[in-house]
């Protein structure tokens, strides 16, 4: 009997993936990795694993040599090492655009919350204080700011589609990406430099790469217009949290919006959980009861998809040359 083991998931249950895969005759097993050495050792004799947070390196896969497929909780596969799994032959599957309403959604969220400074508000009645404009200035209309998108895939395009009732203006900056699509958007397309320079938002939508890690270093994030607010629903390490730090504490970025940091969850003195200017929450901007049943869903149904002999629906690498194991 075929064997998928789901590596590590936070989520309530599993159950949704335990019908998808013993209805196709298979043995589901679940479990909480960690290392490396968990993964070895709960799956060392997998057909197929699912992943949420384990790390799947080059020296963890070569430890599973019945395993054919790797399905992602999620669409950024940074802890899956692709060019290993390719080429040992392994499918990388992830669930693009799973959650990209409720992070769109998210991420207006903070908007909302920082240009009506909503926390600011609650802060000030809860201690007795009624003074609407003392709290509120300065606050401008939306219709009188701009929002620049770092990023123009499913979740950019979310936030444009929902920022434009609210008048805001759109910057957009993806090198992929054309000037007449992002048009299409009610967006345009500028240089990353000229978007941190004009931008009272800036809000990042990138996978996590190499080239990406600290895309908003030092430098960057001195080029962001002075009392801007920085959000990110993306990845912690697309920003040098450091240098983020300091441009807070100095008073050159006038807050931050981050549902991801670089180690999660923080570590008790990370001074991001005591300023003020920052909201701060526990990556749960993918979450929806209904964004958690479908990516439960695609991923234990593209792991079945791999034992049958069937070419997955999401592959990562789709150049890979499926292994293929002896009885």
């Amino acid at each position: 009997m075929a064997v998928v083991a789901i590596l590590d998931c936070n989520f309530p249950s599993t159950e949704i993936e335990e019908t998808i895969v013993r209805s196709a005759g298979a043995e589901l097993r679940k479990g909480q990795c960690v290392t490396e050495e968990d993964v070895i050792a709960f799956a060392h004799d997998a057909d197929a694993v699912i992943v949420q947070y384990a790390p799947l390196t080059a020296r963890v896969m070569d430890c599973l040599p019945r395993c054919r497929s790797i399905s992602r909780y999620g669409i950024g596969v940074d802890n899956v090492d692709v060019a290993a799994a390719t080429a040992r032959g392994i499918w990388v599957t992830n669930v693009p655009g799973f959650c990209a309403r409720e992070v769109a959604e998210h991420t207006m969220a903070m908007v909302l919350v920082f240009a009506r400074r909503l926390k600011s508000l609650d802060q000030a009645v809860r201690a007795g204080r009624w003074d609407a404009i003392g709290v509120m200035r300065p606050t401008r209309r939306l219709s009188e700011l701009t929002l620049g998108l770092i990023g123009f895939g499913q979740v950019a395009r979310q936030v444009a589609l929902y920022a434009r009732p609210f008048g805001l203006r759109l910057l957009a900056t993806a090198p992929r990406t054309t000037a007449e699509t992002m048009a299409e958007f009610g967006v345009t397309k500028v240089p990353l430099e000229e978007l941190l320079a004009r931008s009272d938002f800036v809000s990042l939508h990138l996978p996590l790469t190499a080239e990406t890690r600290h895309l908003l270093d030092a430098r960057r994030l001195a080029m962001m217009k002075p009392g801007a607010i920085l959000l990110n629903t993306s990845r912690g390490a697309l920003v040098d949290e450091a240098a983020l730090i300091d441009a807070l504490a100095r008073g050159h970025l006038a807050g931050a919006g981050l549902d991801v940091l670089e180690k999660e969850p923080p570590a008790p003195d990370n001074p991001l959980l005591t300023m003020e200017n920052v909201i701060l929450t526990p990556h749960a901007s993918f979450y929806s009861d209904d964004s958690l049943a479908y990516l439960q869903t695609v991923v234990a149904e593209e792991a079945v998809r791999v034992l049958r002999g069937d070419r997955p629906r999401h592959p990562v690498n789709p150049e890979v040359v499926p292994r293929v194991i002896s009885s």
